[in-house]
């Protein structure tokens, strides 16, 4: 039965992507030819962009994207120029599509779109299928929907081979300042596709938010799970060094901030080193 179900699960993958990159070409067929000068100013489309643009097609990445702390394709990165996400550096290098984040700098918006400026807003991806839609959208705003569709198929069969009915126990996201990440984040996505259990669950948080120590203590996970520590010294990853969490979580995982940050491909090596 449980295997049944796990090929309709993956049934159902498909026949969601397939919706998607239709919805992807319908938004590339209304756009009119390929954009042939593309800008990303968002971490996390740069990710995408850079795995699907054709050669010479993404004119910019954000700084962000060459800091090897946080960006999966730093190395990749020093390919393109950079751009600080403000309106008059971007106007400059003459896009035809600029993407940004979600949560960009809505001036900096308004101001490329008062210069005639297409600029498209893509929402952050939070779990499995909205990376799956992520993709799709993009493949479909460059006019690379049948790279897309390559990438798509990659990440499938990652998932295929990360997928495991292994109960692995309860474990707690733990970061500065004493925040913790529940069923709706990337990172509970991730955490559930290791096999895991979410403290967070138990004490009904279902986004990110403050979890006092002495809750989590009570908790009683069985592993913590935080990120990589900043150079320098910071107050607020103070508590992580808390003899109390070794006491109660002695299997503690460290975890490389840039595979956790965006809702990209590279989850899979986020899921993979959480087993």
């Amino acid at each position: 039965m449980r295997a049944f179900v796990r090929r309709s699960d993956r049934i159902r993958r498909w026949l969601t992507a397939a919706l998607i990159a239709a919805a992807g070409s319908a938004i590339a067929s209304s756009a009119g030819a390929a954009p042939q000068r593309v800008v990303s100013m968002n971490l996390c489309t740069d990710q995408i962009a850079m795995l699907l643009a054709a050669p010479g097609q993404l004119v910019s990445v954000s700084d962000l994207a060459r800091d090897p702390r946080m960006s999966p394709m730093a190395d990749r990165a020093q390919d393109y120029p950079i751009n600080h996400g403000r309106a008059e550096e971007i106007y400059l290098m003459r896009p035809d599509l600029v993407i940004a984040g979600q949560y960009a700098s809505g001036p900096t918006v308004a101001m490329l779109r008062r210069l005639g400026v297409r600029v498209e807003v893509l929402p952050p991806a939070e779990d499995i299928d909205a990376i799956r839609a992520e993709i799709m959208r993009m493949g479909g705003l460059l006019g690379r929907e049948d790279k897309a569709a390559e990438v798509l198929a990659r990440f499938e069969r990652g998932l295929i081979l990360a997928d495991s009915n292994a109960d692995r126990g309860r474990a707690a996201l733990y970061y500065a300042n004493g925040y913790t990440s529940g069923r709706d984040t990337l990172a509970g996505t991730i955490l559930t596709a290791a096999g895991y259990r979410n403290v967070a669950d138990d004490l009904g948080i279902t986004d990110t938010r403050s979890l006092p120590l002495e809750m989590l203590v009570m908790a009683r996970p069985d592993r913590l799970i935080t990120g990589a520590k900043w150079p320098g010294q910071s107050r607020g990853e103070a508590i992580l060094d808390h003899p109390a969490l070794a006491r109660i979580a002695p299997e503690t995982a460290e975890v490389t901030d840039r595979d956790w940050v965006c809702g990209t491909p590279f989850v899979l090596r986020a899921i993979e080193a959480l087993k």
